[in-house]
């Protein structure tokens, strides 16, 4: 979907309006006036009024909401929050001239294209996941729950969406537990998200770079891989596109984080004098989600059977010139359970 596909017109009836709403599956249209946004309106709006007694000829002018909810690209981090407090399924985002430039949404399986990506999808699953002790402790990380399902399954029901059905994971710690859990016909009957998975055995611990490397003969085309701890809200379609039209060796999909600082800072000069004060400051960086872009060469740059991380190895794809490329998406498109804080966080942001 575009933007136009969520875009309608004052003069447009409620019939012509409910064929864009039915279109984008979203449930909503935004009434725009020379490009600007002027109003909103819901499949809801439409059907009650209906039941008063409006004709399906009436312009949507006369039904719709001209006090929208919407927020600038410079607020847009806040949309989710905005989406709950006003419980609206749809929120535009606005540049300063108060044109659509963006669309959030508040239940993204909704916006899903129909895509066929038929991508292979690597899951790194054989690390000791210390930082969800004791959870790890008895479980592997892959299978701790989020709602009732594994994490690992909340990450293949996303793929499988895109298309994608070509599963590989890389296990090692507890591997038997992650195995037998997939394996098991009778229960894999009970969980229709579940599809069918190769799993790929460290003999060792090969680090989060390392371990991919076991999949060179196995792999012969561009894949996803993800850690198996990280949900991520976005258009993998769109990400796979970006990457080829790039042509890069790998991308990262990078999540902005904004920090701010929740004290008045300092700043020293060099006999140790004070220079200036800076209240509260706030930081913008980029950081690795975890999940990326992969094509079949990067595979040849990993040293076999040594302990190695993914970063170095792109490191290495940098120094010699190769296409390391970035998707973006917006901190709050990015869910990490690899924290027992975080886990809390995603359970309750996935509404489980």
């Amino acid at each position: 979907m575009t933007l136009k596909d969520y875009i309608v017109t004052e003069e447009m009836s409620l019939m012509e309006t409910m064929k864009v709403i039915d279109k984008n599956a979203s449930g909503n249209a935004f009434v725009c006036r020379d490009g600007v946004l002027v109003a909103a309106v819901s499949d809801g709006d439409v059907r009650r009024s209906l039941m008063r007694g409006v004709d399906m000829e009436t312009p949507v002018r006369e039904i719709a909401n001209f006090h929208p909810a919407f927020l600038y690209q410079k607020e847009s981090r806040r949309a989710m929050d905005l989406m709950r407090e006003r419980s609206v399924r749809a929120l535009p985002i606005l540049d300063e001239n108060n044109h659509i430039v963006d669309i959030r949404f508040l239940l993204k399986d909704t916006l899903l294209k129909e895509s066929r990506l038929k991508a292979p999808v690597v899951i790194m699953a054989g690390g000791k996941g210390t930082r969800l002790k004791p959870y790890t402790d008895i479980l592997p990380k892959p299978l701790i729950p989020v709602g009732d399902k594994t994490i690992t399954e909340h990450i293949m029901e996303r793929f499988r969406k895109f298309g994608c059905s070509d599963f590989y994971m890389i296990i090692n710690y507890k591997k038997n537990l992650i195995k037998a859990y997939f394996i098991d016909d009778i229960e894999q009957e009970k969980r229709e998200t579940v599809a069918p998975v190769h799993f790929v055995e460290e003999e060792k611990f090969l680090g989060t770079g390392g371990g991919i490397a076991l999949v060179k003969d196995m792999v012969k085309e561009t894949f996803f891989l993800s850690n198996c701890d990280i949900l991520i809200e976005a258009d993998y379609g769109e990400i796979l596109k970006k990457h080829k039209e790039r042509k890069n060796i790998i991308t990262i999909v990078c999540a902005e984080k904004n920090v701010v600082i929740p004290y008045g800072t300092v700043e020293l000069g060099e006999t140790g004098n004070v220079v200036a004060f800076k209240e509260k400051p706030a930081f913008r960086f980029y950081t690795n989600t975890g999940f990326y872009v992969i094509e079949p060469a990067f595979l040849e740059k990993i040293p076999e059977n040594a302990h190695i991380d993914i970063t170095d190895i792109i490191e290495t794809c940098i120094r010699e010139g190769e296409k390391v490329g970035t998707y973006l998406v917006d901190e709050e498109d990015w869910m990490d359970m690899g924290q027992l804080e975080e886990l809390e966080k995603m359970r309750e942001k996935m509404g489980l």
